[in-house]
């Protein structure tokens, strides 16, 4: 992991997570901001597989469990998606809180997911 990327990415989901929040606890329905903050949100995380798969050839292998990031990726990239199709199918307020869970959800997995990757010790 990058972890200037990692950084923006925390940052971004966390942003995303407060709007959404802030956008359903006004009452709102899932609207282009709100979907769109999140599919920001996802492109990101598919630029951290990316990333994930060129970073130990290039020389920066993670010091913990290859598994374990592999399975906080994948599941923080099944989410978001997820949570997009429950906004779009139930138009209401609360699926817009849904995209914002799921947003700062996101956010702890990519920290959790950098802690992984640099902070074990073997």
């Amino acid at each position: 992991m990058i972890e200037w990327f990692t950084w923006a990415q925390v940052g971004v989901a966390v942003l995303a997570g407060l709007i959404c929040l802030a956008l359903g606890f006004a009452g709102k329905i899932p609207n282009d901001y709100s979907l769109g903050v999140a599919l920001l949100v996802e492109l990101l995380l598919l630029a951290q597989l990316v990333v994930a798969i060129v970073a130990p050839l290039a020389g920066n292998p993670p010091t913990g469990s290859l598994p374990e990031f592999y399975i906080y990726l994948v599941s923080a990239i099944i989410l978001v998606p997820l949570a997009g199709f429950w906004a779009l199918v139930e138009r209401t307020r609360w699926s817009t809180v849904v995209l914002g869970v799921a947003c700062l959800a996101v956010a702890v997995m990519v920290y959790r997911m950098y802690q992984i990757w640099t902070v074990q010790v073997a």
